[in-house]
C-alpha cells in the first residue's frame, strides 16, 4: 500500500501545546499576526525562540 498524505520534513511539529492569555494579549498578538502577515503559532515560536537565545547569553 502506498504512502497517503504530505510527506514528512526536516523540522516537524509534533507536539502541541494549550495557552491561556487575556484579551489584551490576545487582541496585540493578532494585530501583530496580521501586520507580519504570520500565524500566531509562528509568532509564538519566535517570541520562545528569542527568550530561550536570551536567556543562554
Amino acid at each position: 500500500m502506498a504512502n497517503v498524505g504530505r510527506p514528512k520534513g526536516e523540522n516537524n511539529k509534533d507536539y502541541n501545546y494549550t495557552l491561556r492569555i487575556d484579551e489584551q494579549t490576545r487582541k496585540r498578538l493578532e494585530a501583530y499576526c496580521e501586520k507580519m502577515k504570520i500565524q500566531k503559532s509562528e509568532a509564538i515560536r519566535q517570541a520562545l525562540e528569542l527568550l530561550l537565545v536570551e536567556e543562554y547569553k
